[in-house]
């Protein structure tokens, strides 16, 4: 199977002042992740059109897929999909089945669609459909980007709609142990033994709240057996310097 790479560019000034934490990224890493889709680059840009377009750009020539979150909403700031545009050099048009999409849903709950709601049918000429069971208004693909909403409840159901169009990777597998008490640097030597004398796997080693309290190590591999042999000797390592291991569940 491919090895498959995506980037994400979440968008909003409330991510970058701390209004807003951000709960797509956490998401979408794990879901690619159950995918064999690795995530390997995350940006967090401003509401401007250039900064919106020139990450996009940088990525999607980097990277297999591209996800965007936030700013196709119906406010003044929403400028997701103009920026977009403008990294693919299109124009910003009306789309009409979005429109009528979005026409449905509101007519559905007796709602009138005003001029600010009509807005999120503005879209880039050209751009495939993201439908979106959750508020009606879809998002956008065009290539290898993907445009979606940034509410979670809304990102989560753009992500179900493109399920069925993203090529699957080789899926990692992980396990993770833990030791309470265990300081990290104790552990640190043992840990680069094992690593150096294994082929494709990967060690991370995570400190509780400081070195003294204690760590958790992550084993990721393409191979379920060879994490599981690792699982092992870490957890043995552990036991030497006097610890306790339990399982973690850390991805």
């Amino acid at each position: 199977m491919p090895s498959i790479s995506a980037a994400m560019v979440a968008i909003g000034d409330e991510l970058l002042s701390g209004r807003t934490r951000d709960a797509n990224i956490h998401h979408l890493s794990g879901w690619l992740t159950e995918r064999g889709i690795r995530l390997v680059e995350v940006r967090i840009i401003e509401d401007d059109l250039g900064a919106i377009a020139a990450a996009v750009n940088a990525l999607r020539t980097r990277f297999d897929y591209v996800f965007t979150s936030g700013g196709i909403g119906p406010t003044h700031d929403d400028i997701t999909y103009e920026a977009i545009a403008r990294a693919f050099d299109r124009p910003c048009t009306p789309h009409p089945e979005a429109m009528a999409l979005i026409t449905t849903w509101y007519e559905a709950k007796g709602q009138a669609v005003t001029p600010e709601r009509a807005r999120m049918a503005l879209m880039p000429e050209g751009a495939t459909l993201i439908h979106n069971t959750a508020s009606g208004a879809p998002g956008v693909q065009l290539d290898n980007v993907f445009v979606l909403a940034g509410v979670p409840r809304i990102f989560q159901a753009m992500l179900t709609a493109i399920d069925p169009v993203l090529t699957r990777g080789v899926r990692r597998y992980s396990k993770a142990v833990t030791a309470h008490g265990l300081p990290e640097s104790k552990l640190a030597r043992q840990l680069a033994d094992i690593q150096a004398a294994l082929n494709g796997v990967s060690i991370g080693s995570y400190p509780i709240d400081g070195d003294e309290w204690g760590v958790t190590v992550v084993v990721r591999s393409e191979s379920e057996m060879l994490v599981n042999q690792v699982i092992v000797s870490v957890r043995a390592a552990m036991q030497a310097l006097g610890a306790d291991p339990v399982d973690g569940d850390r991805k």
